[in-house]
């Protein structure tokens, strides 16, 4: 049985930054690409949330759900996801407020607690360098969702203020996750999870077990409903696809090693001599990722959605050339007929 008989398909876009372009080619490639989706009929788009790196131009998904949300007309549009310890609860509500005022029914938030950068970054971004504690996000969240119901407990020092616009706009929100702690948040608030299998295999299933055994039904949801990332370059051939994909196992280990930079192309990724520590950096993160022919990916995801039971899978497809990007997801778009 093809797993597309039941999950939906989304598309995460980090907004790369190619080797000899800019940050403006690749907004536009990000509005090309959302619009090509929107078609195909996937049904969400998320911009990741990174900060001081020069390849990856997500920086502050609000402008950029605002911008893609109005460049479409179906597809929901959202954050994949708003790192919640970078921002004040307070300001996340007005700005999604607005956009699910100025397009309602189509903007997802998606929240992370990780920094989305380096400790310095992060730093920079929270105006402090304190640790965050494991009530950090749960106290976080309840602030947020105050702000977009109205609803706080009693002597709340917040309950008098009103989110304009947020009170009465809250979008559909998730919680985002590479491990156990955020399955357990997700599972015990009764929000949606989504898993970052794509640079977490190892945690996969464990996370989403984890998150169903503790689910309890609220006011959004019923039951648990799971989605997955998953990392995905699909071509003609699984030859194409592993040359494709040479950029993206280059630019990890330069991430994983401190030196981030622009993506780079096919031909530089091919003439780079990997050194052993930089074959284990990428060879930790492979079994989330599926590169191959339209029947690799098929039997791949198939397989993902068989161990995980996932009701929607999100793909992040990471290339060199647009082109090559596009004509990825219209080959997994194929893949249910």
């Amino acid at each position: 049985m093809s797993l597309f008989a039941n999950p939906k398909l989304s598309v995460l876009d980090l907004v790369p930054v190619i080797e000899g372009s800019d940050a403006v080619q690749a907004f536009a490639n990000s509005t090309e690409l959302v619009k090509a989706v929107e078609k195909l009929g996937f049904h969400r788009h998320w911009v990741a949330e990174h900060h001081n790196m020069t390849g990856i131009a997500s920086s502050n998904p609000a402008v950029i759900i605002a911008h893609l949300a109005a460049a479409t007309e179906t597809i929901r549009v959202g954050s994949g996801g708003v790192m919640l310890p970078n921002h004040q609860p307070l300001v996340v509500a007005e700005q999604f407020g607005i956009l699910e005022s100025l397009h309602p029914g189509r903007i997802d938030l998606g929240i992370g607690r990780a920094p989305g950068t380096d400790q310095v970054t992060a730093a920079a971004l929270r105006r402090g360098i304190e640790p965050l504690s494991d009530e950090d996000l749960p106290r976080q969240l309840a602030e947020l969702t105050g702000f977009f119901t109205g609803q706080w407990p009693d002597g709340h020092p917040y309950s008098s203020i009103t989110a304009v616009p947020g009170e009465g706009a809250m979008p559909e929100i998730w919680l985002l996750g590479s491990s156990g702690y955020t399955a357990q948040v997700a599972g015990l608030l009764g929000l949606p999870y989504s898993f970052a299998h794509h640079f977490s295999a190892g945690n996969t299933e464990a996370a989403v077990a984890l998150y169903r055994s503790r689910f309890e039904p609220s006011a959004y949801l019923d039951e648990p409903k799971v989605m997955i990332g998953v990392g995905v370059i699909c071509a003609d051939t699984d030859e194409e696809a592993r040359w494709l994909a040479g950029p993206s196992r280059l630019a990890f280990a330069r991430l994983r090693s401190g030196r981030p930079g622009k993506f780079p192309s096919p031909e530089e990724a091919a003439a780079h001599d990997f050194t052993p520590n930089e074959e284990a950096v990428i060879g930790s993160i492979a079994k989330g990722h599926i590169f191959g022919g339209p029947e690799t990916v098929k039997a791949g995801l198939d397989d993902l959605v068989q161990r995980t039971g996932a009701d929607e899978l999100i793909i992040s497809t990471m290339v060199y050339g647009q082109q090559d990007r596009l004509k990825s997801f219209e080959l997994v778009s194929q893949l249910s007929s």
